[in-house]
């Protein structure tokens, strides 16, 4: 039996499967409001036979954009646009559905990556004013960013913990917390763009201080049949940066207040970056976070064949696995990847007629 095919609880989540869609931006939003982009897009996946489809990240204030075009959670108009759109959804797909609430920090205010993905100064259009832990600046080029006063701080736990709210009213079954690739809850974890001498800086303690304090928020709003969980980048792959250890001790914090997953990426925080790259390259880091908790661990990464992501839960390196650019290769990877595994898909009744000769009895 297939394990990449068993059920997974995320906390009071079940799973049918550890095949999880993750998120992945595309920049169609329009003052945060989601598009006939995003009905076409996430429609497509929801039919994909995945586990569980988590939607791009999405921004809890406006400054908190990566870009012009990101979708927010802010406003009334924002909810309603997403209600309508999880709503049909609904209509047509027993996915699980989540959302990953977040905020670019210094890495805000940029062009979409098409259109170079530079940064856009404060005052141009599509541009703000960017805040992050310190005023460090991400690269050469870019502007300086204001350092979060203690004000901004307490506006922007409540913006988190506002969005939640709002996906919960919606419907949304799971809300991600994204503390990873350099935005502004990992700005605040990394000594390489953290340098405050308040109680949010210096030791490993304080610079968990800030993202602990916004899950155990959310977590508090939230009802209890909504799961709530951690992206993280387990490393900044730079000397002296985050790393693995002080991911670990991260990832004991947040299993103790009881998370209900933890997403475990990497890298993102600083251009100095050397990232070995390889297939399932962050694989190790989610193998070495699961030794240390209960909660469940998704690894992601580079994850791209039936049989590899298979091994990576049989094996217990993670629960379960995440998929980005490759299921948007191929929007049917979890069918082929039963197929091939000997597992059972699930399909619409509308598709059920192209199950190939070759695996009769593949949609169950």
């Amino acid at each position: 039996m297939s394990q990449l095919f068993s059920p997974l609880h995320l906390g009071p989540l079940e799973l049918l499967n550890r095949i999880v869609i993750a998120p992945m931006c595309q920049y169609s939003a329009h003052e945060g409001v989601v598009s006939d982009w995003h009905r076409i897009h996430l429609g497509n996946l929801a039919l994909s036979g995945a586990g569980l489809l988590i939607l791009e990240a999405t921004a809890v204030q406006a400054n908190g954009r990566i870009s012009h075009a990101d979708l927010g959670l802010w406003n009334d108009d924002q909810e309603a646009a997403l209600a309508a759109l999880v709503a049909s959804l609904r209509r047509w797909a027993p996915i699980p559905l989540g959302i990953q609430l977040a905020h670019a920090g210094r890495k805000a205010s940029t062009a979409r990556p098409w259109e170079g993905g530079g940064p856009i100064a404060a005052g141009e259009p599509d541009g703000w004013t960017t805040v992050s832990a310190s005023a460090l600046a991400y690269d050469e080029g870019h502007p300086l960013p204001g350092a979060l006063d203690a004000a901004g701080i307490e506006a922007l736990v409540e913006a988190f913990v506002d969005a939640a709210r709002r996906a919960a009213r919606i419907g949304l079954d799971l809300v991600e917390i994204h503390a990873a690739h350099g935005y502004l809850l990992h700005q605040f974890l990394s000594p390489l763009s953290n340098q405050r001498t308040d109680e949010y800086g210096g030791s490993l303690e304080n610079r968990l201080r800030l993202l602990l304090r916004v899950f155990d928020a959310v977590r508090a709003a939230l009802p209890e049949h909504v799961s709530v969980g951690v992206r993280i980048s387990a490393t900044d792959w730079v000397e002296g940066g985050w790393d693995l250890e002080q991911s670990i001790a991260l990832a004991r914090e947040l299993d103790a207040r009881g998370c209900h997953f933890i997403h475990v990426s990497s890298g993102g925080l600083d251009p100095r970056q050397q990232i070995a790259i390889g297939p399932g390259y962050q694989v190790p880091f989610a193998a070495a976070i699961r030794e240390q908790v209960r909660m469940p661990v998704i690894a992601v990464g580079l994850i791209t064949g039936a049989r590899q992501a298979e091994a990576i839960v049989a094996d217990g390196q993670a629960d379960a696995v995440a998929l980005a650019r490759g299921i948007l290769y191929d929007p049917r990877w979890p069918w082929h990847a039963a197929a091939e595994l000997g597992a059972k898909a699930k399909a619409a009744p509308q598709f059920l007629r192209c199950e190939p000769p070759g695996v009769r009895g593949l949609f169950g």
